[in-house]
């Protein structure tokens, strides 16, 4: 068994767990929200620690990741259990309820890595933030070995965690839902926005970061909304990555898919004060995935699904009018 970190035993022998926002207060015996730590005789355990629900190797631009080692493939590893409980969860089958897992060490996933010629690991699918004894642990060993770390994730961590999990970390694609914590409280669960705001103010300035928003009709896509959003990350920085994603109904979530002509007006906004914004999940006459050059419109990188070609591109620079690109390289 391997001890959590972040936790206060209270009085009554419940241990509140200082990971995240959730703050759970686990009896005895007892779970947090997120499946992966357990309350047992007064110590707080991380119980899913080497757990995996799965393992696969991915094109990085799948995370998404459009700007981090474009065009190579990651091996991807995920935990089982999220600390959040969304109600359009598209991988609630492993995230929202226990699931079969089978351990491996980190040992093993920095070896599998390097046996699949991958340039690193991505922790994703679920909320890898729940492992995070795991990949403090696993992310050290394949710094070590010259791998790249990936979080794909919600963002929901309390500042101290993630400033201890930060210098281990390459690049993150932080999902951020809502501006406002009314959303939330009320599809996910969790008195959430500030927490990820927070974050990814923090990850901005140590990280290669990416941002997705997943766009829902009649929730979080009014104009109002969408420009809050837009002028919180081009305050950070206006060569963020902005990923926005097409809504399909799952889980819980009933509402219809969101429609491409809100997809196509939440690109125009974003466009107004970010570099790199991109459509997923649809298929637009307005927008691709492609990336262009901001000082010139070259086309740097053609995306087609998966497919990737970087010959715009030469020496790090746009091969057309020389700007260096926003992209970091991978070996």
């Amino acid at each position: 068994m391997t001890e959590a970190k972040h936790w206060t035993k209270l009085d009554d022998g419940r241990i509140e767990c200082e990971l995240c926002p959730q703050r759970c207060r686990i009896p005895d015996t007892g779970h947090g929200i997120c499946l992966g730590r357990v309350n047992r005789g007064g110590t707080l355990y991380a119980d899913n620690y080497g757990q995996c629900v799965t393992v696969s190797m991915d094109p990085v631009e799948k995370k998404p990741l459009f700007h981090f080692c474009p065009g190579r493939q990651v091996l991807s590893a995920a935990c089982n259990g999220c600390n959040l409980r969304c109600e359009f969860c598209q991988n609630w089958t492993i995230s929202q309820a226990p699931a079969a897992t089978d351990p491996i060490s980190p040992e093993e996933l920095v070896r599998a890595a390097l046996k699949n010629d991958s340039f690193g690991i991505a922790y994703t699918y679920t909320e890898p933030l729940v492992w995070f004894e795991y990949i403090l642990d696993t992310g050290a060993l394949a710094h070590e070995r010259g791998l790249k770390n990936i979080l794909v994730t919600n963002g929901i961590i309390n500042e101290e965690p993630l400033l201890e999990l930060l210098p281990v970390i390459d690049a993150m694609n932080v999902d951020l839902k809502s501006m406002h914590d009314d959303f939330y409280k009320r599809y996910c669960h969790v008195n959430g926005a500030e927490a990820v705001r927070r974050t990814i103010q923090l990850a901005a300035t140590r990280v290669h970061l990416e941002v997705t928003n997943l766009i829902i009709p009649g929730l979080n896509d009014s104009d109002e909304e969408l420009h809050e959003m837009v002028d919180f990350l081009a305050a950070i920085s206006p060569v963020i990555p902005l990923h926005l994603s097409r809504y399909f109904p799952t889980y819980k979530m009933k509402i219809p898919a969101t429609p491409i002509e809100t997809l196509e007006r939440a690109y125009r906004i974003a466009s107004e004060k970010l570099q790199y914004v991109y459509l997923g999940n649809a298929d637009s006459s307005e927008a691709s995935e492609d990336t262009r050059c901001p000082k010139c419109g070259h086309v740097l990188v053609s995306r087609t699904g998966y497919a990737t070609d970087v010959g715009g591109v030469s020496d790090g620079a746009c091969a057309s009018c020389g700007r260096k690109t926003d992209f970091v390289w991978c070996d």
